[in-house]
C-alpha cells in the first residue's frame, strides 16, 4: 500500500524509526500520543488473564485424551479466542529462545546496519516504523521487521538480515514447523465442532498457497507508557496467529467484555489467537479477539507475531455445518480480505465490519 500524502512533520517521523527518535534526544511527537477511547487504561493495574493452555501433543493423541483436549481448544477459541500451546515436538522451548534472540540481535545492530533491509516506499515488506496512511493516525511505539516467508517462491531475501548469520535458517525452519501446526490446528477446529475434519483445512487451501507473513516486533523503553501505545487495539487478519512472546517483559493485553486482560508470561509456550478468517469460516462460533500491546517506561520488548493467510485468490465463507436455522450465516463470503486489513488498522476500524451480512 502506498503512502498517502502526510504533513511535513510526519514525513519526517516517517524517516526514523523508534529508537532512532528516542537517541535524538527530541521531546514526544503529538502523533505518538494514543487518543483511543481505551487510553484511560494504558498505564492501569489490569488483571490478568486466565488463558487456556492446550497440549498439542495430547490434541493430535490418539488416546481419549485428545476428546478432552479438543473440548479445551473449542471453548478457549469460543471464549477467549485465544490460547498458549505447549508441547508440539517440532518446537521446543530451546528452539524459541533461539528464535527470539535472533530477533533481538537484530535489532540491536546499529541503525546503519538495520537501514540495509528497510521497507520501500508503497510496500511493507522490511524494516521500519509505523506506515503513514493518514494525516491523523496515532502511531505505534513500534519498529518492525516484515517479511513474506511463504509461499517460498515470493520470499524477498533482500529484506531477510544476513546477520545474525542463523537469522534466515532459524527464521526457515521455525515458520516450517508453524505450517504443521498450522494445519493441525485447523483440523481440530473441524473435529471439536464434530465436523468433517478437512473442511477448514480445505478451505483455506493447500499450505503451498497460502501466505505465512513474520513481524518482529521491537518496543523501545517509552518515556510516557501512559499516552504512548504499542500496538493500537486490532484484530488479525488471518486465519491463527502465532505469537513468541518475550521471556521476560510483558506486553500483550486482550480485550473481552469491555476489558482488557493481561497476558502471562509462558517461556515454553506459543500464544495462538484466532483471526478473522476463522470467525468468519466457523460463522462467528469462534471468535478473532480484540488485542493490544502497551509500552514499558524503562526495558525493551521483542516479540514475533507470524500470520496464516489463506491465498487471496480463495474466497472463504461459514464452512457447510456451521449454518442453520438456529444459526442463520452471519457473514458474505470473501476473497483478498487481508488488503483491507491495513487501512482500516491505521483507522482504527476492523476489517470484518465490511464481512458482517
Amino acid at each position: 500500500m502506498a503512502e498517502t500524502s502526510s504533513s511535513p512533520a510526519q514525513v519526517e517521523l516517517a524517516s526514523k524509526t523508534v529508537q532512532e527518535l528516542i537517541t535524538s534526544g527530541k521531546e514526544l511527537p503529538e502523533s505518538y500520543i494514543y487518543k483511543g477511547s481505551d487510553a484511560r487504561s494504558l498505564d492501569a493495574s489490569l488483571p490478568l488473564m486466565d488463558i487456556p493452555i492446550i497440549d498439542i501433543g495430547l490434541l493430535t493423541s490418539p488416546s481419549s485424551s485428545s476428546t478432552q483436549e479438543l473440548e479445551k481448544l473449542r471453548s478457549a477459541l469460543s471464549f477467549w479466542g485465544c490460547f498458549q500451546a505447549i508441547n508440539y515436538h517440532g518446537i521446543e522451548p530451546e528452539f524459541l529462545d533461539k528464535m527470539g534472540e535472533v530477533g533481538k540481535q537484530f535489532f540491536d545492530f546499529p541503525p546503519e546496519t538495520k537501514h540495509k533491509y528497510s521497507r520501500k516506499d508503497g510496500s511493507t515488506e522490511g524494516y521500519g516504523s509505523d506506515i503513514i496512511i493518514a494525516e491523523e493516525q496515532t502511531l505505534d511505539w513500534t519498529d518492525r521487521l516484515f517479511l513474506t516467508t511463504s509461499p517460498k517462491d515470493q520470499r524477498q531475501l533482500k529484506f531477510w538480515p544476513e546477520i545474525p548469520e542463523s537469522f534466515r535458517e532459524t527464521l526457515h525452519e521455525y515458520t516450517t514447523e508453524l505450517e504443521k501446526l498450522n494445519e493441525i490446528l485447523l483440523k481440530a477446529m473441524a473435529m471439536c465442532l464434530n465436523l468433517e475434519e478437512n473442511c477448514f483445512l480445505d478451505m483455506y487451501g493447500e499450505k503451498e498457497n497460502a501466505t505465512m507473513i513474520a513481524r518482529f516486533n521491537f518496543y523501545p523503553p517509552c518515556p510516557r507508557p501512559d499516552l504512548v501505545i504499542g500496538v493500537k487495539p486490532h484484530a488479525d487478519a488471518s486465519a491463527f496467529t502465532y505469537l513468541l512472546q518475550d521471556k521476560q517483559v510483558e506486553g500483550l493485553q486482550f480485550l473481552k467484555d469491555n476489558q482488557w486482560y493481561r497476558v502471562p508470561l509462558n517461556p515454553e509456550a506459543l500464544v495462538i489467537n484466532a483471526g478473522d478468517y476463522a470467525e468468519i469460516m466457523s460463522n462467528g462460533i469462534f471468535k478473532s479477539p480484540v488485542h493490544r500491546a502497551v509500552t514499558n517506561s524503562e526495558r525493551k520488548r521483542m516479540s514475533l507475531a507470524v500470520f496464516c493467510i489463506p491465498n487471496p485468490d480463495r474466497e472463504i465463507e461459514p464452512v457447510n455445518g456451521v449454518v442453520n436455522e438456529a444459526r442463520p450465516r452471519l457473514y458474505k463470503k470473501v476473497k483478498d480480505y487481508v488488503s483491507l486489513y491495513f487501512e482500516y488498522y491505521q483507522r482504527g476500524r476492523r476489517p470484518i465490519e465490511a464481512a458482517i451480512i
